[in-house]
């Protein structure tokens, strides 16, 4: 019996030794790899702006004579509109 009783811890102790663990603690520890993520951004064209818009009111006398009203956002784009008509028409003087 003794015999017996001895084979079956010896089995066991055999059994519980070759049986595949899991890392010891120690190596639990660590951080696993972290796999690399790679974020790409979407490239963005970028659409050349627009000039600023002058809206030009043209206005026309019984004498040949032009005048007009100028309106918008940009004054330097303003004034340029406002040069060139002057040098094309003739018309209006600085005031």
């Amino acid at each position: 019996m003794k015999k017996i009783l001895v084979f079956s811890l010896v089995f066991v102790f055999l059994l519980l030794a070759c049986e595949k663990k899991s890392l010891p603690p120690q190596a639990k520890s660590e951080n696993p790899p972290v796999p690399k993520v790679v974020v790409e951004k979407e490239k963005v064209e970028r659409e050349i702006p627009l000039p600023p818009e002058v809206k030009i009111k043209l206005k026309k006398d019984g004498k040949d004579n032009y005048s007009w009203e100028l309106s918008g956002s940009d004054v330097d784009q303003i004034l340029k509109v406002n040069e060139k008509l002057r040098k094309q028409l003739g018309g209006e003087h600085p005031r």
